[in-house]
């Protein structure tokens, strides 16, 4: 069993930014309490401010297809449309071992 790592990219309007991040910490919030979530983290892009990632960590490949089965992703992609600023893009990448390093 492998831990899956998954990256999103969420290009934004700027005039509907506060509206989008908002919306994907409530997603974040919600998703983080699914079975096999490890991290569920939103951030914004400082080199790019209208670029809002994700970036999610599950223990497993079913964890995954949960999550991609859940009514609230369904709801989520249909209340982030109006705000994207072009199509989002998602790297799906599968780890089969980590090392913790220090930080910079």
């Amino acid at each position: 069993m492998n831990m899956m790592v998954l990256h999103s990219e969420v290009p934004v309007k700027p005039a509907s930014r506060e509206t989008a991040i908002e919306i994907c910490k409530e997603m974040a919030a919600t998703s983080r309490t699914e079975p096999g979530v490890i991290e569920y983290r939103v951030t914004v892009d400082l080199e790019t401010p209208n670029v809002i990632r994700i970036i999610e960590q599950y223990e497993d490949s079913e964890a995954v297809e949960a999550h991609e089965s859940s009514p609230h992703l369904e709801a989520f992609q249909a209340e982030m449309e109006p705000h994207l600023a072009e199509d989002s893009t998602l790297t799906q990448f599968t780890v089969e071992s980590t090392t913790e390093l220090p930080g910079p």
